[in-house]
């Protein structure tokens, strides 16, 4: 355990989100700081969060720049290797600044683990693995291929749980998988699920501007890349408004990425553009209005490998605030919304479409659907029933008497 009179110091690493921006890890941040731990964070810097270095909350936030977004095989590589160049510099100053004795890794990519191992090797620091998305899975939605860089991601993810004294899955798929592929002791795996907080994701009244005139708005909330499917739901609103001609809906999409202007063009290529709109990323009181004033929102994830074993933080934050949801039936999506989603087939768009219109015109079903939604969160699903499973997953670190 930690001598007496000195907080126990713990490193966070995020590589592909600054803070306080990435909701999940900054829960995690924060029930930490009020659990008694010194925590300070290491992060990119991105639109909003250009400082190289601020403390909020009592929590230090160390950011660097990255050179680029990747958005290709050598984009990633460059995006990568630039990171872990810089989180390194980064836990040098800690070490000799507030200090650590953990370093919290949180993925993707899976290459922290170098880090982490170094300073476990020469300092005897601990190292907990924090998975957020699998991550060759992930480089397969991205690119469609098992090639030589995905044989890389399945020694780099080996190589972590190897490295790991604790694991923290987001769901019991990401469990299996650390146990079954990555070779971890059961007992050193906690799940740990990205609830949502409710202070934070208010319901605030609606802003009747944002629906552009139309009756219905539907709403989305969620990065623009390959894996989203977004392209699906361009394509299931132009369905409803080119086939059904269903004049009468708009379609708000918060959010940015490597593919948001790509999305934008498809939509013009599509003629829809009138009827979208793409927001960008935008502040916490812009995305509530956005999700607020929505009559139902969507989660177009495409059903990949990836997909179905990941729980995703748009459907927790869409029930939290009490909306009914349209998606794929994917394993976690369902898990996660059960009665409070309709489920289209898989990667079927007109589907998709049809049961948009079909809530839209069943007022009754929507606000059943949003209340189912809205009690599972609040009886089951929010942080603070999550919160005393991460600080378990550190007790399990405080086994070591190096901690």
């Amino acid at each position: 355990m930690a001598s007496a009179g000195r907080k126990r110091r713990v490193l966070i690493i995020i590589e592909n989100l600054p803070a306080p921006f990435d909701r999940r890890v900054w829960q995690e941040a924060t029930t930490l700081r009020d659990s008694g731990y010194s925590v300070s964070i290491a992060c990119p810097s991105a639109k909003g969060y250009e400082k190289k270095y601020e403390v909020i909350d009592d929590i230090p936030i160390y950011r660097y720049k990255l050179p680029t977004e990747g958005s290709g095989a050598f984009g990633y590589l460059v995006e990568y290797s630039s990171a872990l160049f810089w989180q390194f510099v980064i836990c040098w100053r800690v070490l000799f600044g507030p200090g650590f004795d953990v370093i919290h890794a949180c993925n993707p990519p899976d290459n922290i683990f170098l880090i982490g191992g170094f300073f476990k090797l020469f300092f005897g620091k601990k190292f907990l693995f924090d998975h957020h998305d699998i991550n060759p899975e992930l480089y397969e939605a991205k690119f469609g291929r098992r090639d030589i860089f995905y044989k890389v991601m399945l020694c780099w993810e080996r190589w972590t749980f190897k490295t790991a004294d604790v694991s923290i899955a987001t769901n019991e798929s990401y469990k299996k998988i650390a146990i079954e592929r990555g070779g971890m002791d059961p007992t050193r795996v906690f799940v740990v699920r990205s609830g949502p907080k409710l202070d934070r994701l208010k319901i605030i009244p609606p802003v009747p501007a944002l629906k552009k005139g139309c009756k219905f708005l539907v709403g989305y909330v969620g990065v623009m890349g390959a894996q989203e499917g977004i392209d699906y739901l361009l394509r299931a609103a132009q369905y409803i408004i080119q086939v059904i001609n269903r004049n009468d809906v708009h379609f708000g999409l918060v959010g940015g990425g490597t593919d948001l202007e790509k999305m934008k063009q498809y939509a013009i290529e599509l003629g829809i553009e009138e009827h979208v709109t793409f927001t960008g990323r935008v502040s916490d009181k812009e995305l509530l209005e956005m999700l607020n004033t929505a009559d139902i929102c969507v989660n177009p994830d495409v059903a990949n490998e990836m997909n179905d074993k990941s729980t995703m933080n748009k459907i927790m934050e869409y029930m939290a605030l009490g909306k009914p949801i349209v998606q794929f039936d994917l394993t976690e999506g369902r898990f996660s919304a059960q009665n409070a989603s309709l489920y289209a087939e898989k990667n079927n768009e007109i589907d998709m479409a049809q049961k948009i219109v079909q809530l839209l015109d069943d007022e009754k079903a929507r606000k059943q659907m949003g209340e189912i939604g809205r009690s599972r969160i609040i009886n089951e699903l929010e942080w603070k029933y999550e919160a005393p499973k991460l600080l378990k997953a550190y007790e399990a670190l405080s086994l070591s008497s190096t901690f």
